[in-house]
C-alpha cells in the first residue's frame, strides 16, 4: 500500500512539475504572443486607400459630380493616411477620421484633407483610439469603431498602429507602445487640439497602453476629456490568472497548488501591463465597460479596476485571517462590512437597463468614474454598441448638440479661405 501511494505521489508531482514547466513556456512565449502583431490583417492592406476599407465609399463607375447627385452625400476622402514619428524616433501608420458632421458640412470634396484637420480638431471632440493586439488599424472589427464615433459621437478619430504593427516601424515592448501613445497624444495637440477637447479610447491591449498614458498625464497635471477602457484587464498577471481554455478549462488554477510556482510564472513575464496599478495616478473621470459575454478577458476584471477606483472612498473591510476566527474577529468583520455597504450605497449610483446591462456610477472630487457591464459585446464589438456610445456621451465625455452648435458660430464655415484651403 506504501508502494502505491508513493507512486501515486511521484506520479502526481512529475505531472505538476511537467505541467508547471509547459505553463512558464507559455506565459514565456506570451510575451511574444501577447502582440501577436506579426498577424498583419487584412492581408495586402493598403493604408492610402482607407475608403477600401469602409471609412467613406468610393463610386469609380461613374463620373464625379453624377456619383454625388445619386448619393447626395460625400463619397470619400474623409480619412487622412499619415506617419507620427516618436520620441525614440520610430514612425507610426496612423489614421485620421473626419468627424461624419464635418465631413457632411463641406461644400464639396475635400482635395487636401490634411488643410482640415486643424478646424475639424477645433470644433470637434477627438477620439484618441488605442486597438488590441494583432491585425491593423485596417480590421473591420476597428473600422466600426471609428465609423460609430465619427457619426454617432460626432467626434474625430486618431487610430495609430503601435510599433511593429502594420506599416509601423520597429518591434513592441510595454514602454513602447507607451511612448507610442504618447506621441499620437502630442500630434493631436500640436496640430491645434485642446486637452480637454481629446478623450482617450482604449480595446483590450489597448486599455493597458490607454491606462498608463492616462496616468502619464494625470502626473504631468494634463487633463484629458476622459478615459474609456473597453474590454480592460487588471494586469497580464490576471490574465493568466483567470484565463479558460474555450471558456471552460482554467490555465492557471491546477498550479495554485503548488508552492511557488504562481510566483514564477509572474517574474517570467515581462510586460506587465499593470493596469491596476495606474489607478490612482489616473486623476480624470473614467468609464470602464464590459461585457458579460466576453470569453477572452472575463468581466470581472472591469469590475476590480472599478472597485480600485471606489475604494480609497469606502471605510476598511479586514477580512478576518486562518481558519479558526474568534468570535470578536467574525463580529468586528460584519459590522465592517455593514458600514461599508452602507457607505457605498451613498457614493454609488446603480441603474439596470433593461435587456441591454447594469451602469454603476460615482463622482468624486469633480470626476466621474463609471462601471458598464453589458449583456451583449463579446470582447471585439463592445464599443460599437449603442447604447456603450450613449453611456459616453451621457456622463459628459461628449459634447451636446448645443455646445457644438455654439462652437460652430466661433468658427467660419468650413470651405472658408481664411481658415481651409485646399489650393
Amino acid at each position: 500500500m506504501a508502494t502505491l501511494l508513493d507512486r501515486l505521489r511521484f506520479f502526481m508531482t512529475l505531472s505538476g512539475g511537467v505541467y508547471a514547466a509547459i505553463i512558464a513556456l507559455l506565459a514565456k512565449g506570451y510575451n511574444s504572443a501577447l502582440y501577436l502583431n506579426a498577424i498583419k490583417l487584412p492581408l495586402f492592406a493598403d493604408f492610402n486607400l482607407p475608403e477600401s476599407y469602409g471609412l467613406a465609399r468610393e463610386c469609380p463607375d461613374f463620373p464625379l459630380p453624377a456619383c454625388l447627385i445619386d448619393l447626395g452625400k460625400h463619397t470619400a476622402n474623409k480619412t487622412l493616411n499619415l506617419h507620427i514619428k516618436t520620441a525614440d524616433n520610430e514612425t507610426l501608420g496612423a489614421w485620421f477620421i473626419l468627424s461624419d458632421q464635418y465631413y457632411q458640412s463641406l461644400p464639396e470634396i475635400p482635395s487636401k484633407l490634411e488643410n482640415h484637420v486643424p478646424l475639424a480638431l477645433q470644433r470637434h471632440p477627438t477620439v484618441l483610439f488605442f486597438h488590441g493586439n494583432a491585425a491593423t488599424r485596417a480590421l473591420n472589427a476597428r473600422v466600426q469603431h471609428y465609423q460609430a464615433y465619427s457619426s454617432r459621437l460626432a467626434a474625430n478619430v486618431l487610430a495609430i498602429d503601435y510599433r511593429g504593427f502594420a506599416d509601423s516601424t520597429g518591434s513592441p515592448s510595454e514602454q513602447g507602445l507607451v511612448t507610442d501613445a504618447r506621441a499620437a497624444w502630442d500630434w493631436l495637440v500640436q496640430k491645434g487640439a485642446k486637452e480637454n477637447d481629446i478623450l482617450i479610447v482604449g480595446h483590450s491591449l489597448g486599455t493597458g497602453v490607454t491606462s498608463q498614458l492616462a496616468a502619464e498625464l494625470s502626473d504631468e497635471g494634463i487633463k484629458p476629456r476622459g478615459t474609456v477602457l473597453l474590454s480592460p484587464f487588471s494586469s497580464i498577471r490576471e490574465v493568466l490568472n483567470t484565463y479558460q481554455f474555450f471558456g471552460l478549462i482554467p490555465l492557471m488554477k491546477p498550479l495554485a497548488m503548488l508552492p511557488y510556482i504562481p510566483d514564477l510564472i509572474t517574474k517570467v513575464l515581462i510586460h506587465k501591463f499593470d493596469s491596476l496599478g495606474a489607478v490612482p495616478r489616473i486623476k480624470g473621470s473614467v468609464l470602464i465597460a464590459h461585457a458579460e459575454n466576453d470569453w477572452d478577458i472575463p468581466y470581472t476584471h472591469g469590475r476590480v479596476l472599478f472597485d480600485a477606483y471606489l475604494k480609497p472612498h469606502l471605510p476598511p473591510l479586514d477580512l478576518p485571517e486562518g481558519l479558526n476566527v474568534v468570535h470578536e474577529s467574525w463580529e468586528k468583520f460584519l459590522a465592517q462590512r455593514e458600514a461599508w455597504t452602507v457607505k457605498r450605497a451613498e457614493i454609488v449610483t446603480t441603474t439596470v437597463l433593461p435587456h441591454f446591462g447594469i451602469v454603476e456610477e460615482f463622482e468624486i472630487e469633480g470626476r466621474k468614474i463609471v462601471f458598464l457591464q453589458t449583456l451583449a459585446g463579446a470582447h471585439d464589438f463592445l464599443g460599437i454598441q449603442e447604447g456603450v456610445q450613449d453611456v459616453i456621451r451621457n456622463i459628459g465625455m461628449m459634447y451636446t448638440l448645443s455646445t457644438l452648435l455654439d462652437r460652430k458660430r466661433d468658427f467660419p464655415a468650413p470651405g472658408a479661405k481664411q481658415k481651409v484651403s485646399d489650393a
